[in-house]
This record gives C-alpha cells, sequence and structure tokens, in this order.
C-alpha cells in the first residue's frame, strides 16, 4: 500500500480479514436454529460482507497519488508482485486436495480431476478468479486500476466516474438484480471489474479531491448503507429463485464508505504493537486462509464435532496457523512468490 501507514486503517484491514475468515468459516450455519433457519449465521455472514469492498476502497486512497504522477509504470511495479502471488496461490490450489474423504476412498487424482473439470466448466470466469474462487480479489483489484490508470494515460479522467458508475450498475443489474433484469454477463460479475473499480474509484476520489466526514456522519452513512444492503437482501430472497446471500448491492458502497470515513476520523482507532504486526501479514493470510478453512472444516466433519464449538473455534484457529504460515513462509527463499 504506502510507506505511510495509519493506524485506523491498518486496524480496519485486520478487523475486515477476521471478518472474512468467518464469513468462509461459514460459522453458526449449522446451529443455532431459530424455527429450522441459522438466523445468527446468516446475520454473521451478511455483516462481513463489508470486508473486501473496504480493502479496495483503502487501496484506492493509497495508490492515488503516485498512479496519477506515474501512471502506467506505477501500475505495473504495483501490479507484478501481486501477479506472481496471485499464479503461485493459483498453482498451489489447482495441486492441494480438498475433500479428505474422497482422496481416502477414491484417490487424490479422482478428487482433483472433479475439481479441475469444474473450473474447465467456466474458464473465463475462472481466468478472473484463479487456482481457489477468493483469489478472485487480486485480479479484481489489477483490472479496476488499470482501467482507472487508462483513463488518466488517456487524459480522461472526468470518466472515471461515470465509467465506474456504469460498470457497477451492469455488475449488479447483471449479478443480484438478474433474476429481476434476465442480465447476463459472460464471468460472475463479483469478478473482474464491476464492482472493484468503483471501490477503488470511491478511495481514489476521497484521497485526490482531499474529502472528509465527521464521525456523526461517517457512523451515519455506515449505517445507512448497511440498513440498505440488508433490506435488498430481503427483497431479493423473496424473489423467485432468490437468495439472501451477496457479495455486492446498492448499499455496499455507502456501508463500505461510511466505515472507511470512521477509520478516516479516527486515525489513531487501534494503535497497537499486535495491530501493525498484523497488519502486515493481512495479504498472506488472506491469500492462505482459505485453505485452512477447508481443511478445518474437514477435520471437524470427520471428528464429528458438535457444529456450535466447530464455529466458536473456527476463526481463531485459522487465522493462528494462517499466521503461522505467513510468517514460516517469510523465512524461505521462495516468499517473494508467495507473500508480500
Amino acid at each position: 500500500m504506502s510507506q505511510h501507514r495509519i493506524a485506523s486503517f491498518e486496524f480496519g484491514r485486520v478487523i475486515a480479514t477476521i471478518a472474512i475468515i468467518a464469513l468462509h468459516s461459514q460459522i453458526f450455519m449449522q446451529a443455532p436454529l431459530f424455527d429450522d433457519q441459522p438466523l445468527l449465521g446468516m446475520g454473521l455472514n451478511q455483516v462481513s460482507r463489508f470486508a473486501v469492498p473496504l480493502f479496495f476502497i483503502i487501496a484506492g486512497y493509497f495508490i492515488q497519488p503516485r498512479l496519477t504522477t506515474e501512471r502506467i509504470p506505477y501500475l505495473w511495479r504495483y501490479a507484478r508482485p501481486l501477479l506472481i502471488m496471485w499464479v503461485s496461490w493459483s498453482i498451489i490450489y489447482l495441486i492441494l486436495p480438498f475433500n479428505f474423504h474422497i482422496v481416502a476412498t477414491e484417490g487424490y487424482f479422482t478428487e482433483r480431476l472433479f475439481y479441475w473439470q469444474k473450473l474447465l466448466t467456466a474458464p473465463l470466469n475462472t481466468l478472473f478468479e484463479g487456482g481457489l474462487v477468493h483469489l478472485w480479489y487480486i485480479p479484481g483489484l489489477l483490472s479496476g486500476l488499470t482501467i482507472i490508470t487508462v483513463l488518466l494515460r488517456l487524459k480522461l479522467s472526468r470518466l472515471i466516474i461515470p465509467v465506474a458508475t456504469l460498470l457497477f450498475i451492469f455488475g449488479l443489474m447483471a449479478g443480484s438484480y438478474a433474476q429481476i433484469t434476465e442480465l447476463s454477463s459472460p464471468i460472475f460479475t463479483r469478478n473482474g471489474p464491476f464492482f472493484s473499480t468503483f471501490m477503488i474509484m470511491l478511495g481514489f476520489e476521497v484521497r485526490r479531491r482531499n474529502i472528509s466526514v465527521s464521525l456523526k456522519n461517517s457512523i451515519i452513512m455506515m449505517l445507512v448503507g448497511f440498513g440498505l444492503f440488508i433490506g435488498e437482501a430481503n427483497y431479493l430472497s423473496l424473489q423467485e429463485n432468490g437468495t439472501f446471500f451477496h457479495d455486492f448491492l446498492f448499499g455496499t458502497p455507502l456501508w463500505a464508505l461510511g466505515i472507511f470515513f470512521i477509520l478516516l476520523a479516527k486515525p489513531n482507532l487501534g494503535n497497537y504493537k499486535i495491530i501493525h504486526s498484523l497488519s502486515k501479514d493481512v495479504l498472506g493470510i488472506y491469500l492462505c486462509h482459505l485453505l485452512i478453512v477447508i481443511y478445518y472444516l474437514n477435520i471437524i466433519s470427520i471428528l464429528n464435532i458438535n457444529p456450535i464449538i466447530a464455529s466458536l473455534f473456527a476463526v481463531p484457529v485459522v487465522l493462528t496457523v494462517s499466521i503461522i504460515i505467513v510468517r514460516c513462509l517469510r523465512k524461505t527463499s521462495i516468499t517473494r512468490y508467495l507473500v508480500r
């Protein structure tokens, strides 16, 4: 990101990382149940959806000064190590098995062949994800930054906001709202530039225009955005073949931007040594954590552990193991291929 670190943003990135681990660990999605619904799990699932949008906004905020002045050369220097890590982790996820039961009963190649065939059913979408679904973040980040950089290079900076907005609207219309609009996209619209460009643009424009919002108004913005997000999720769940779970909705930008402005208004929030230490590992944790989640879920299934107990321990176990892996990787000669 930037050599100049703001404590509250580092704190926000750590909290967002924990939220992503909780989301992917599916905590409390099997129990407890209320009227046969995992209401607690569903609530935590939706509360966690601020995380990746916040990452994008923070990235846009920090990259703005040098991207504006250096443009394509800086984009390449920024993108190169990320692309190397994306390819490296994709290879790892293509090789390592995910389902212990299938490996034990049918063999390694049967388990892997099933997964490889699944990826090949949508090759273009796989290109914008990588070896495992969560890696979409890196192609999303870089495609959004590329669009903004090209517009800057062509001296069309006035088009950054409208282009990002159009991509965002199309992403929703052909994504979460596709059941209503009947629009389609060649890739799953969470991937690629559709949402990332808009979120990066928000951070980029906040920095470029030196925008600030009071703490009170930031909290209001966050609450209104989250309320809109939940309202949309409920509305969409009531439609034919609707679902309650969505990565991005119209309320997402307001919600994530509200959180961002809270962090901007309170720069010393989370100014602790442990946060500064953990913040250096955020990208590495993100890249490796889903494999730990998958293996954790395999183990609790094999051991038939109570789902509530499993949910309580999921985040601390996955976070701790991920940190250990990242810090061990930093001591190896392959560190630049896997962590930053």
